[in-house]
């Protein structure tokens, strides 16, 4: 595979993870809009036991909801981490790794990417096989589920 090949490849696995952490993060932003809203308006209703459960209703969804953009920003922070025009013969975040059996990308945890009628699987070097295949170079095999994977380029 070409350097330039593999560059536009991994450019653009990148590309997709961003893409699709920046919907995540606006869905967010516009969830807790909506929800900053409408506890102005509970604010603003007539007071009693049903207003304060409104209330608190809201507050823990607004939580919750706070909770799932701190992990979002922390996944966009580790996405910032990976240069893609650098490439190297070990494996570490923002690989793409080429086995005899499966493509990976080790950036964040994002599932299937159908890519030039190729299938790569964003993974975060944190999940079971990104563990596996970190410091692995081309050549070497590695066993995961009781399967067997050879490593045939790492990108």
């Amino acid at each position: 595979m070409t350097t330039n090949l593999s560059l536009n490849i991994k450019r653009e696995l990148y590309q997709l993870c961003v893409a699709d952490i920046q919907t995540r993060l606006n869905t967010i932003k516009a969830t807790i809009f909506e929800l900053d809203q409408a506890l102005l308006s509970e604010t603003k209703s007539s007071a009693g036991d049903k207003h304060e459960t409104g209330r608190a209703m809201i507050q823990l969804e607004r939580e919750n909801v706070g909770r799932q953009l701190a992990e979002v920003e922390k996944t966009q922070h580790i996405l910032s981490k990976i240069d893609v025009n650098r490439t190297n013969q070990t494996i570490g975040l923002g690989s793409v790794v080429i086995t005899d059996r499966m493509n990976y990308f080790l950036a964040i945890s994002l599932g299937e990417i159908r890519l030039e009628h190729t299938e790569y699987y964003a993974i975060s070097p944190h999940a079971p096989i990104g563990r596996l295949l970190m410091g692995k170079t081309t050549g070497d095999t590695i066993a995961f589920r009781e399967q067997h994977f050879e490593i045939r380029a790492v990108l």
